[in-house]
């Protein structure tokens, strides 16, 4: 039986990969996927590759910020652009594949930004694990599809686990980073996206990770918060149920649940079925 290919050899399978795409602008979030393939797409095309980050309400303060440090420090162009996914009404509706316009709107601008600058390519960091949860439901990757935008790392089959050995053997800051989904994904599907909601549950997710919960997702259900930390932290999330009760109506919410499951990537996603893909 033939062993699996060693990470060496398939990092080594990135950087040819990305080396053959002459050039190209990285869909640049900040967070260890993207970060990786900024850094990659440095070191093998130089100033022939873009870091671009898109800009909207969705995007949690202080996230911007630390994407410019980062690509900073890695070296390679960085530049924003401000998308306008809140002006379609049908991601307003925020239906089960609402991240597809989200997508859709930044993949788009991206292609024709390639095409005005003369870039080849556009690239993301979808990783090998991305999707493969029946709970991790990502209708971004139609839109990904429809834009030809190409994903090395999944390419390579570099899972999360291993992204994040590379981004650290690279001395990469955000090699442990949670995951930074946007804020809308804290709404219910078909609760209708709005600006002052998701600035509430920016509020106090900041809260809370300045209060030593790295790791939060305030999830959204009008008055109500519902907070998910991972397990390990919920005992202590509970001794502090007051102040973050305290917190929380400060910035907007009447009631505050600590979820008892524990934080799960997707949660919201668990009454979807396969037709959200």
């Amino acid at each position: 039986m033939a062993q699996a290919p060693s990470l060496a050899s398939r990092e080594r399978d990135l950087r040819a990969s990305v080396r053959g795409l002459r050039s190209a602008i990285v869909a640049y979030s900040g967070g260890v996927d993207s970060a990786l393939l900024a850094a990659i797409a440095r070191s093998e095309l130089g100033d022939r590759a873009l870091a671009v980050t898109g800009v909207s309400a969705s995007v949690a303060q202080g996230e911007l910020e630390a994407a410019r440090s980062l690509a900073a420090r890695i070296g390679i162009r960085h530049e924003t652009l401000q998308t306008h996914e809140f002006e379609n009404p049908a991601y307003r509706a925020n239906p089960a594949n609402r991240c597809f316009y989200c997508k859709d709107e930044l993949f788009g601008r991206l292609a024709h930004l390639a095409r005005e600058r003369g870039f080849d390519h556009v690239v993301d960091g979808a990783n090998a694990d991305d999707g493969a949860s029946a709970l991790d439901v990502r209708p971004g990757r139609g839109a990904a599809l429809a834009h030809a935008v190409r994903s090395p790392l999944a390419q390579a089959n570099l899972t999360k686990a291993d992204v994040r050995a590379l981004a650290r053997a690279l001395d990469l800051p955000v090699w442990q980073k949670p995951a930074t989904p946007c804020l809308s994904s804290r709404v219910p599907y078909g609760t209708r996206i709005e600006d002052d909601d998701l600035r509430r549950i920016d509020l106090a997710e900041r809260y809370l990770r300045a209060s030593g919960f790295p790791t939060v997702r305030v999830r959204h259900f009008g008055a109500l918060a519902r907070v998910e930390v991972p397990r390990a932290d919920i005992a202590r999330l509970e001794e502090r149920r007051g102040n973050v009760a305290r917190a929380l109506r400060d910035v907007g919410y009447e009631r505050v649940e600590i979820d008892p499951r524990g934080y799960r990537t997707g949660s919201l996603n668990e009454n979807v079925g396969s037709s959200g893909v």
